[in-house]
């Protein structure tokens, strides 16, 4: 949902400082918040035939179905009929299945290493400093994000119930009340490219020794986030528990609906600049997202999130 909500608030972002503060707080801890998810879920990735076979049919399947949905879809809304179809390119939101690819497929390096988060950090922090890496496959943001991954890797269930204790609920409040009143400070001074992860500190007109450093501080200031964030994630079954079992439909879906919404000047009206309307868009956001999650979005698109090839595969 905070990635739909992020998409949803670009647009209004440069009339409103307050709309700023709080897609910077929010780009500060969602994508991390979800790799850490992702590889916690990827804890029992051995490299097995089995596990491979899931990782196609889950992981890449989907990134070829949706990449070239979004190159098509693009093509039209961008008003780039020639825009190419390739694989070795992510576009738009597609670059986390292939990032969820790579970083699943070293599961097995990491958990060999003796200090895999610290490892991940320096080679985060090494990716900061080398523009020449290029855009195959969003390796920048592939690498950067690879810590917040391998720190899911090393958790435990009892790491979940730790954050979830009312102490930690209590303590998330003015957490964030200051994260946000440090994001709001933040606008005009920082720019937000730091927080999407794609870039080296030099495309980003920094000296390089601030890519190492913006690495760890920004992994910092995540981890806390992310601890205050969960700390009010429910334990228990409630209504949107079956829900967050299809984030990744609402997370692959949401973006041709973000992308039509441009095209189709939905954000035309002036009153969307007011705190009324960036209210109504936080809700609508959050409303839409919540439908793609639903049990009868994923029966339609079961196909191209969920693909299950058995006819590819020997028995």
């Amino acid at each position: 949902m905070l990635v739909a909500v992020g998409h949803a608030w670009e647009p209004l972002r440069d009339g409103s400082r307050a709309v700023s503060a709080l897609y910077l707080l929010v780009y500060a801890f969602h994508m991390p918040a979800f790799i850490v998810l992702a590889g916690y879920h990827s804890r029992g990735f051995d490299g097995s035939p089995e596990r491979v076979k899931r990782l196609v049919t889950g992981v890449a399947l989907p990134y070829v179905v949706f990449e070239t949905a979004y190159t098509f879809f693009t093509r039209w809304t961008d008003g780039v009929p020639d825009r190419p179809v390739t694989l070795l390119e992510p576009l738009y939101l597609t670059w986390f299945l292939a990032a969820l690819f790579i970083w699943r497929l070293t599961t097995p390096l990491w958990k060999l290493v003796r200090w895999p988060v610290p490892l991940a950090l320096v080679v985060a922090m090494l990716a900061t400093v080398s523009p020449s890496l290029g855009e195959d496959l969003d390796i920048q943001r592939t690498l950067q994000f690879l810590p917040y991954f391998v720190l899911g890797l090393c958790l435990r269930s009892e790491h979940f119930r730790m954050v979830r204790r009312r102490r930690m609920r209590v303590l998330a409040v003015p957490v964030f009340a200051g994260a946000l009143a440090l994001a709001y400070w933040a606008v005009p001074r920082v720019t937000a490219g730091w927080l999407y992860h794609r870039d080296s500190a030099q495309e980003l007109s920094a000296p390089a020794w601030y890519g190492p450093l913006m690495t760890l501080l920004l992994f910092g200031c995540a981890l806390v986030l992310v601890a205050c964030f969960l700390a009010w994630v429910p334990g228990r079954r409630t209504w949107f528990t079956a829900l967050g079992a299809a984030t990744m439909y609402g997370y692959l879906l949401h973006g041709f609906v973000a992308q039509v919404s441009k095209y189709w000047g939905w954000y035309d009206p002036e009153w969307l600049y007011r705190p009324l309307g960036e209210i109504t868009v936080t809700v609508v956001a959050a409303v839409i997202v919540t439908v793609l999650c639903t049990a009868p979005v994923r029966r339609v698109f079961h196909w191209a999130v969920e693909p299950k090839p058995h006819w590819a595969f020997r028995r």
